[in-house]
């Protein structure tokens, strides 16, 4: 359930990244609204794990971007929400989601760092 919890919020946000370019804003909007609340799931749950084991870097900061995905699809659905009667996407709203699609693909370069780090470790010994 827990690869599900981080996996869901991503695969709406891509959906309504999606739904932006075929210019179905109403669904990237319900999309979008959609994942708002896995997001702050993730990102509670997120802080959680930091909380109880400090000392592990890469979890206070997958928290931190947990947290600022949950910022920017909040600000991309209050910047939609009054356009999406009218059938359009106001830019602020367009830019909230390609940096909160920025800041998932940071999340996956940090949670892969360290396997990828540790097999180049693996394979390099002799």
């Amino acid at each position: 359930m827990a690869v599900g919890r981080r996996v869901l919020p991503a695969l709406l946000v891509v959906v309504a990244a999606f739904a932006d370019a075929r210019g179905a804003h109403g669904l990237a909007f319900d999309a979008l609204l959609g994942a708002i609340p896995f997001a702050a799931v993730s990102a509670l749950v997120g802080f959680g794990e930091y909380l109880e084991r400090r000392e592990n870097a890469v979890a206070g900061l997958q928290a931190l971007l947990w947290t600022l995905a949950v910022a920017l699809l909040v600000l991309s659905c209050a910047a939609r929400s009054p356009a999406t009667e009218m059938h359009a996407l106001p830019p602020l709203g367009a830019s909230a989601l390609v940096g909160c699609l920025a800041v998932l693909a940071i999340k996956v370069v940090v949670a892969v760092a360290p396997q990828l780090r540790r097999v180049a470790l693996h394979t390099a010994k002799p």
